[in-house]
């Protein structure tokens, strides 16, 4: 990106649209964009999936591969007789297979929806159920153990493809490597339109069933256009994003993104492992690497310089999403890998990054950056009639994002009065409380339900998390607010020790001391419990709604996503 505030002024999505291709009738489809566009463009020999398995080995799809496969699963479809805007869901580990689903599903105009592997039985019927699934993708294994058993309460699934298996089970469940093999090579796309259904993400709620965000094929010029400028992708770019597709940013920036700009995208089969993942980034060439705190903070914890070690000397640019950065881990990449590490800010619901640091900007460390080119963010109160802006730097309060941008989600699947509650007039609520100052940066201060009011004080959890993450024995720290009679709430700190320390009373005190220190007797945390772990979504993001439950004894409400 060149210099950003004149990059802003003279911004347009639509300019940035004439560098998409764009279908015959007038019509746009995300597939198009992130594959055959590049086939007709002379790139088709480009790599565009390296895919390692466990054992290290690794399987190349080219932009060309990959037309003929999501074409062939495309026609699968058709044979099937899925029809334009019914739902075709995943439940599978990152195999190629899923990716191929995905964009297949696209091209024929049925909307996509991914699931964690790891879903028991229940999520899995919620989702499915819920988002009326015509079509599942999965593994034999996991049909076994998870699916069979729900047959009977889902009679709107008609089809079963197993990725794995070599003849079909019966008329229902069915062998996906022999259709595709009976499949066409071409396929002309459906004439999707920009407004039409893609993509279904569920995002877990306090209580009840998973909210399901509906999103149109106009959403892949976000995604074109934060590859560009926030993620840098260039051409001949090799570019890893750790994220699994079950997640929307493993969906946005696993698999459209990096293929939208025509570059090498890594899918690692594996879980997290820290040598296995610097090895990745080595023999690979890695140059942008997309990754989650939860990732960075156990990287953190290991006791050697991964640069002594490993080759990263073609890693031009770090980026993380999930949880706020906090402003040592920021700081620990710009002294382990020579740059920062860059924070950006999104949710299911806006389907693409809308607030980031980037690569020719200031990099300040805790801060989310400033807004995409061609998104206008600001921070309010939310009164009864309208919003009310907040101008003065440094004042908290609701983030809020004009509408309008091509990624923001149309709908709460089935559930009309919820999402119409996210909008006050030209602003969306995203339920986050921030700051921004003087400069234009903004600054994460918590979800609006998570804030404290105690003794008088609106304590935002982000402020005293990061100030305990300071303290030489704190590995990670998560606050809630525990109602009491005088103060009404007191805020209670569950932590995390780093290796070394021991949870005794000494070090409770230790800690204490150094928050009250920092942050003044009204905010410190009054109560420290040490855990083993903080309990977070498979996507990073601490659970703080379930610590409070298990605290006061509560429903712990949806837990479908739990790491």
């Amino acid at each position: 990106m060149p210099e950003y505030d004149s990059f802003c002024r003279q911004f347009s999505w639509e300019n940035e649209k004439d560098s998409l291709e764009g279908l015959p009738g007038g019509g746009i489809n995300i597939a198009h964009e992130a594959v055959d566009r590049h086939v007709n463009s002379g790139k088709g020999n480009t790599i565009a999936i390296r895919w390692i398995r466990k054992d290290r080995s690794f399987d190349d799809l080219t932009y060309a591969d990959l037309k003929v496969q999501t074409s062939r699963f495309a026609n699968v479809l058709e044979k099937l007789n899925v029809a334009k805007g019914e739902s075709v869901f995943s439940l599978a580990g990152r195999i190629p297979s899923l990716y191929i689903a995905a964009l297949g599903t696209l091209k024929a105009g049925a909307v996509f929806c991914p699931m964690f592997s790891v879903f028991g039985p229940e999520p899995a019927f919620q989702r499915l159920g819920k988002g009326k699934a015509k079509v599942l993708v999965t593994t034999t294994g996991l049909y076994e153990k998870k699916i069979k058993q729900l047959l009977d309460r889902l009679p709107l699934l008609q089809y079963i493809l197993l990725t794995d298996a070599k003849q079909d089970i019966d008329d229902k469940v069915l062998s996906l490597s022999t259709l595709m093999k009976q499949a066409s090579d071409d396929y002309v796309i459906k004439n999707t339109q920009q407004e039409d259904p893609a993509l279904l993400h569920f995002t877990s709620g306090t209580t009840g069933m998973p909210k399901g965000a509906l999103h149109v094929h106009q959403a892949v010029l976000t995604h074109y256009v934060t590859g560009k400028y926030v993620l840098d992708l260039r051409p001949g770019d090799v570019f890893w994003c750790t994220a699994d597709p079950g997640w929307v940013t493993g969906t946005s920036y696993g698999i459209i993104a990096p293929l939208v700009n025509g570059v090498t995208n890594i899918v690692d089969e594996e879980e997290f492992d820290a040598t296995r993942w610097y090895s990745i980034l080595e023999e690979h060439y890695v140059n942008v690497w997309y990754t989650a705190p939860t990732a960075i903070r156990r990287l953190m914890r290991l006791d050697f310089k991964p640069t002594d070690r490993y080759d990263l000397s073609n890693l031009r640019l770090i980026h993380s999403v999930g949880e706020p950065l906090q402003a040592d881990e920021v700081i620990w990449g710009e002294k382990t890998f020579g740059r920062p590490i860059c924070d950006n800010w999104w949710q299911t619901e806006t389907g693409g990054i809308m607030i980031s640091n980037y690569a020719t900007m200031e990099v300040r460390p805790g801060s989310m950056g400033k807004p995409l080119p061609g998104i206008e963010a600001a921070i309010g109160e939310v009164e009864a009639e309208a919003i009310r802006l907040l101008t003065k730097p440094g004042e908290p309060g609701h983030l809020l994002l004009k509408t309008g941008w091509p990624s923001m989600f149309r709908a709460y699947l089935d559930e009309e009065e919820r999402y119409k509650k996210c909008f006050k007039g030209a602003w969306y609520i995203t339920g986050d409380l921030a700051k921004k100052d003087a400069d234009g940066y903004f600054w994460f201060v918590g979800r609006a339900d998570d804030i404290i009011k105690t003794s008088g004080h609106m304590v935002g959890p982000f402020e005293v998390e990061s100030t305990l993450m300071e303290h030489p024995a704190v590995a990670e720290a998560a606050i809630i607010g525990k109602p009491d009679p005088i103060i009404g709430a007191l805020v209670k700190a569950f932590v995390v020790l780093d290796s070394g320390y021991e949870a005794n009373e000494k070090t409770r005190l230790d800690i204490k001391g150094f928050s009250r220190k920092k942050l003044g007797p009204a905010v410190a945390p009054k109560e420290i419990t040490f855990i083993d772990s903080l309990p977070k979504t498979k996507s990073g993001k601490i659970l703080r709604r379930l610590l409070k439950a298990r605290e006061l004894g509560l429903p712990e409400g949806d837990t479908s996503t739990l790491e």
